[in-house]
């Protein structure tokens, strides 16, 4: 789904943007909600960016990423934490990309997000190529979404990557010809 978002645009630079998780929600500009496989995800764009909320029978969880007033968490190139009986991994990059450079990867982007069953991109007026979209999926018991920021006057395009799943249990190796003793 795509969509003209009526606001200005408020994130004046990648650097301005902020990485939370357990944030309430915020006021969202547009939603998507969708069903993953027994996972509620709702897909939110702000005036600062996005937000996801997840709500599976094993728990809740939020992430924000956004230019926060007093925010002291800046955006981190990487995650990696418990969340409740969840595994939670978080990537982000900068991509810095020259004006022809970034006005294809902005086209490209959009189609890809507009079209697609389980996107949302939001486009802010003044600009085609100043956009925040997102992208979800399950795979393999895991639910995952991809988001793109885009500051077209700086030419930089942030990009990141979530996964959210349960943690599985890694079996220890019994060697050939020995026996695991069975649990009193």
């Amino acid at each position: 789904m795509l969509t003209t978002l009526k606001t200005s645009y408020t994130d004046t630079r990648a650097a301005d943007l902020a990485w939370t998780l357990g944030r309430e929600p915020l006021p969202a500009l547009a939603t998507l909600d969708l069903e993953l496989a027994g996972a509620k995800l709702q897909l939110r764009l702000l005036g600062a960016s996005h937000q996801v909320l997840l709500d599976e029978a094993r728990g809740c969880c939020s992430e924000t990423v956004a230019c926060i007033p007093g925010s002291s968490t800046p955006l981190p190139l990487g995650v990696a934490k418990r969340v409740g009986d969840w595994e939670y991994e978080f990537a982000a990059r900068v991509e810095v990309l020259s004006p022809g450079q970034f006005a294809g990867r902005a086209q490209e982007l959009l189609a890809l997000v507009a079209d697609h069953p389980n996107g949302l991109a939001g486009v802010f007026p003044g600009s085609p190529h100043a956009f925040t979209a997102m992208l979800a999926q399950r795979h393999e018991g895991q639910v995952h979404w991809r988001t793109w920021h885009a500051y077209p006057q700086d030419g930089q395009l942030v990009a990141t990557r979530t996964r959210v799943g349960v943690r599985v249990p890694v079996p220890i190796p019994v060697p050939v010809g020995h026996t695991v003793p069975s649990p009193v």
